[in-house]
């Protein structure tokens, strides 16, 4: 798979070419040698080929590949064949430009100068190092303010296209600059074009003798099941970055100074360091998993003799990267994506809010830490990332936002769980304590209030009717660093510790305040403790929380990886084990009365009817939060509604957080994970029916 550049090391560049040369003995030129060791009076041409690596796979859980590779023809320009002479270079170029686009065949054309709508040239909004990069003395030379019409200018003097009308020119100099820009020589082919269709090619070999030195070759590329299933948490591969290439280039360098390798290992380090036209993940498993998918790349020797016959051999076989098996069950997380996608359009139809809907769901082992689902809406499809990505920037909804692990919200009424585990565990309040709720509670000269009037109340049936009184007095009773002590234990406001980038959330408290240069008042303590003030975190950050909860008090680190196994799946090269990141010491009961109090929840409470269809007891807490945005100049209210849930109660096997935005409560998400556990559970008595049907016929 062929891939872009930086140019600003294209001087560490030519010396890594160099230093494969001085590896492998090879002639990256055209050398003169004996055919047969004898006869001086024939020749043999001789150069070497980087040959890449096929990417590897990505599957789920269960071993149903998510991501593969497939083959594909590319078009490639061969510097031992292809023209020298600009002008014969040009007339090929603009051939094959011209094929292309005819054809509807994409060619590389990374050229950060283009033609707007109006027809007026620009530069390429978001490219301003590619611009840098091209205006640069190692390239034309000019001023930094120069102009795009400057630019192009410059190119098409540099590579004599005054014969060509400027639309032509541009494109033909595109990739002119784009061959310079990715060291184009003997061992480094010129990708001009990717996975074009078998009719182009057959036009390109049928003119051979005009497109001189322009070859087909077969290339993998990456290939998605189902580009909808998980596209946050998968990610893509891309052309590499100037950015990126420079700091894998200083990382390698760095390596090598400070490591302790032995020549044969530098060799291998800078053969598979990345070069000028490499892809690399992009974000998600896709880039986290790098270094794994990653394959080793290879030497292949081409020898052309004197009647032109080519003859090609491996000096070094390339080899495919590792196989990665994620914890998604993609058929749980399928059924997490549509839940929730019909769950918002339900809710959006019968909303009056001007606010988009959103909203994500998270499914989590409680006795290991894995993620069975993992699901953001809006979403889009994988296979359209780059065709749309501009769409799918502006559109309403933002769905590239991977909301599990990056939005951060309030958490409302859930947080009440954390509130009360501090209570009970610090005396502040016992199991039998009951606190008078009349819907209001008067703190110094500030008023609060509660949804109703609860009379007396004691904290199970708190937590099932969430009544704010009965939680502002604990919160008053404990004060902040107390409640924050346990909301830490919890994991709460920290981050999860997946494979992927997530954001840590805010968990309110004096430290917060001060780091934003304000001050922490008391009335604030009261409104923390049912989840407002300032705190905010993640969804994934919320179900793990609901799982520590639910298996005992032992908070895991989250992850997305299950194992990794070689390219023939021969070998675990590595398997992931649970990893405790801490033991909270929440007496047993204590936890038993909290998850007393959300039985009641989904049996007498809220949340009853979403989940009476379920086979299995389920303990949950809602949470409902108002917020407020500016749409058009006018600031406009929505209610976020989120759940917390485990199942089954008495010995609980995963949690599941979810949020929908904008337009609802806390109970009307728990259909969404009603509808996970009735897939979960009922796929899960399929597996042991029809083991024990196999167990009996054996």
């Amino acid at each position: 798979m062929r891939r872009s550049v930086s140019d600003k090391r294209i001087n560490y560049y030519l010396i890594f070419v160099v230093v494969i040369v001085a590896i492998y003995g090879i002639v990256l030129a055209k050398n003169v040698v004996s055919s047969d060791g004898n006869d001086a009076d024939s020749t043999v041409k001789k150069y070497d080929v980087i040959v890449e690596a096929a990417r590897g796979e990505i599957f789920d859980r269960n071993g149903a590949n998510l991501v593969s590779n497939r083959q594909g023809n590319s078009i490639e320009f061969n510097a031992a064949v292809f023209p020298s002479k600009q002008a014969d270079r040009n007339r090929i170029i603009g051939a094959l430009v011209e094929l292309c686009d005819s054809k509807n065949e994409k060619w590389k054309d990374n050229l950060p100068i283009i033609y707007d709508e109006n027809g007026q040239l620009v530069f390429v909004e978001d490219r301003q190092a590619d611009i840098s990069s091209l205006k640069n003395k190692n390239m034309l030379n000019l001023n930094s303010y120069a102009t795009a019409e400057n630019c192009l200018d410059a190119l098409i003097d540099m590579y004599k296209l005054e014969d060509f009308d400027r639309v032509t020119a541009r494109k033909i100099a595109s990739v002119c600059y784009e061959m310079w820009r990715t060291g184009f020589s003997v061992s480094m082919p010129y990708v001009f074009a990717e996975d074009v269709s078998g009719e182009t090619i057959s036009i390109i070999k049928e003119k051979s003798e005009f497109f001189r030195g322009v070859e087909a070759q077969v290339d993998t590329y990456r290939e998605f099941t189902d580009g909808t299933i998980a596209p946050h948490i998968i990610g893509v591969t891309g052309i590499i970055s100037s950015e990126e290439y420079d700091a894998n280039r200083k990382k390698l360098e760095e390596e090598i100074e400070v490591g302790n390798f032995t020549e044969s290992e530098i060799e291998n380090m800078q053969l598979n360091s990345y070069s000028l036209s490499d892809y690399v993940g992009k974000f998600g498993i896709e880039s986290a998993m790098e270094k794994e998918l990653r394959g080793k790349k290879g030497i292949k020797t081409i020898t052309v003799d004197d009647d032109g016959n080519v003859m090609s051999d491996y000096t070094l076989m390339p080899s495919q990267g590792n196989s990665v098996y994620l914890t998604i069950d993609s058929g749980l997380q399928r059924v997490a994506q549509n839940s929730l996608e019909k769950r918002i359009l339900e809710l959006t139809a019968n909303s009056v809010s001007e606010l988009d809907a959103a909203g994500a769901v998270v499914v989590i082992d409680v006795d290991t830490g894995e993620i069975l689902a993992s699901a953001s809406y809006p979403s889009y499809n994988l296979t359209e990332y780059f065709d749309k990505y501009n769409e799918l920037l502006k559109a309403d909804g933002t769905p590239l936002i991977n909301r599990v692990l990056y939005s951060t919200y309030e958490p409302g009424s859930t947080m009440k769980l954390s509130t009360a585990i501090a209570g009970l565990e610090n005396g502040a309040v016992a199991y039998d304590d009951k606190f008078f709720c009349n819907s209001i509670f008067q703190y110094y000269d500030v008023t609060f209030s509660c949804l109703d009037s609860h009379g007396n109340i004691n904290v199970t049936k708190a937590i099932e009717e969430s009544c704010n009184i009965f939680f502002y007095n604990i919160g008053d009773l404990l004060g902040i660093d107390v409640m924050n002590e346990y909301s830490s234990k919890l994991g709460l406001g920290q981050k999860t510790g997946v494979e992927l980038s997530e954001s840590k959330g805010i968990l309110a408290g004096r430290a917060y305040r001060e780091s934003v240069g304000l001050t922490w008042m008391m009335g604030d303590t009261i409104q923390a403790g049912i989840g407002q003030s300032d705190n905010l975190f993640t969804i994934i950050q919320l179900g793990n929380y609901c799982a520590t909860i639910a298996n005992g008090g032992t908070r895991y680190e989250c992850h997305y990886v299950k194992n990794i196994m070689n390219s023939d799946h021969s070998q675990v090269l590595y398997e992931h084990k649970p990893v405790v990141i801490a033991e909270t010491g929440i007496s047993q009961q204590t936890i038993d009365t909290v998850k007393e109090g959300m039985l009641a929840v989904t049996t007498t409470g809220s949340c009853r009817t979403a989940f009476s269809r379920i086979t299995e007891k389920v303990g949950a807490k809602t949470g409902t939060t108002q917020v407020k945005k500016i749409v058009d100049g006018k600031t406009v209210k929505g209610n976020n509604g989120l759940n917390i849930s485990f199942a089954p109660f008495d010995e609980p096997e995963i949690a599941v957080a979810v949020i929908i935005e904008s337009v609802d409560s806390g109970t009307a998400t728990a259909v969404v994970a009603a509808d996970i556990y009735d897939y979960y559970f009922s796929t899960k008595n399929q597996i042991s029916s029809s083991q024990q049907t196999n167990q009996l016929l054996r």
